[in-house]
């Protein structure tokens, strides 16, 4: 199939990029190479897929063609002219739709960035599937729009309209639009809600990179709400899996839907939400002690009260994943760290 990866740079959208590569897709890839976090490991991970460090700009839009099976483009999502053109050009069968501006407390000081990347990036994205008949969008909401619903383990029947940051609102707004665009259009449309994505090649703002960085160098580490904080921590090879099996299962209208159904994951549109995670719950303090193992040395640990915008537990039924496509996710957080460290230690020339 002729695919577009929307964040094709970033953590989750590298290792699909790299995936639907390998399964003999025709890829493109699109990403801004925004400097929310370390550009240059993003520049890294485009190298690593065989783009010259010497064809990536700093101004978009920028186009490489690596090979007959793939290309890519610099660009902001917000450019619609731009991204016309790259649905004109890619003639795509399914659209992925990663990129968005990431992280949580960044939202609290920077709310204008997550609107102008996640809303209007992402309406940019809609138009271009409704005016190019993209037969599958597949787009990356976020366990955060559980926000205060304490319903353990999150289930796509719970309610999502208590968002706890402005990153959260984003995602549910996303939700809604794909939602409209479905009904109105009769867009084929997959959101799913990721939940904490670890594993080599990841985001330096997320917890695993930040402690093991910090302990590799000898620093405190910070654990928030005095370190009771659980997450469902799935691995990036099980995300990529699910995402293609996703991809490949366009949704259908469900006759059978009424408001009244409490089904709040599909539709009488071709519209479904899945969540994506490992359906277990670990502590943060696991997190920890499989970074030290790995490392071979122990944190310096600093016990923090709650932060603004965080939630205490994350925690993903999956069920419907696991009857609709078969996923099932098989990496458990010992080997997925030990995965992760290798990565982090030969990038970094760690000894």
């Amino acid at each position: 199939m002729k695919i577009l990866v929307t964040g094709s740079a970033g953590f989750i959208g590298f290792h699909l990029t790299n995936r639907l590569l390998n399964d003999g897709h025709v890829v493109t890839g699109v990403d801004s190479l925004n400097h929310y976090y370390d550009v240059y490991l993003k520049i890294d991970r485009l190298q690593h897929q065989g783009i010259e460090r010497s064809e990536i700009a700093y101004k978009s839009p920028v186009v490489s063609h690596i090979n007959s099976n793939y290309t890519f483009w610099q660009v902001n999502l917000e450019d619609k002219e731009t991204l016309l053109k790259v649905f004109k050009n890619g003639h795509f069968d399914v659209v992925i739709n990663l990129a968005a501006q990431a992280g949580v407390r960044y939202s609290l000081t920077h709310p204008e960035a997550y609107v102008n990347s996640n809303i209007a990036g992402f309406l940019s994205v809609l138009e271009c599937c409704r005016q190019y008949h993209i037969k599958h969008l597949v787009f990356a909401s976020s366990s955060s729009v559980y926000g205060l619903n304490q319903h353990q383990p999150s289930s796509t029947s719970d309610n999502t309209d208590h968002p706890v940051s402005i990153y959260a609102a984003s995602k549910k707004s996303n939700e809604l639009m794909a939602h409209a665009y479905s009904h109105l259009f009769s867009l084929p449309v997959t959101g799913l809600r990721f939940f904490t994505v670890y594993g080599p090649w990841g985001r330096p703002d997320m917890a695993f990179f930040i402690f093991t960085k910090a302990i590799a160098e000898g620093r405190p580490i910070r654990l928030f709400n005095e370190g009771n904080m659980l997450r469902d921590f799935t691995y990036v090879d099980d995300i990529v899996e699910g995402v293609v099996r996703v991809m490949n299962r366009v949704p259908e209208k469900n006759p059978s839907w009424s408001d009244e159904s409490g089904d709040i994951s599909s539709s009488t549109a071709p519209y479904k939400i899945y969540n994506i995670g490992n359906n277990t719950s670990v502590k943060l303090i696991e997190l920890v002690e499989a970074i030290e193992n790995e490392l071979g040395k122990k944190a310096i640990k600093e016990f923090k009260p709650m932060q603004p915008g965080d939630v205490v537990e994350t925690f993903a039924d999956v069920d419907d994943l696991m009857r609709d496509i078969g996923y099932q996710p098989s990496t458990d957080i010992k080997h997925g760290i030990k995965q992760f460290v290798k990565w982090y230690k030969e990038y970094y020339k760690v000894k």
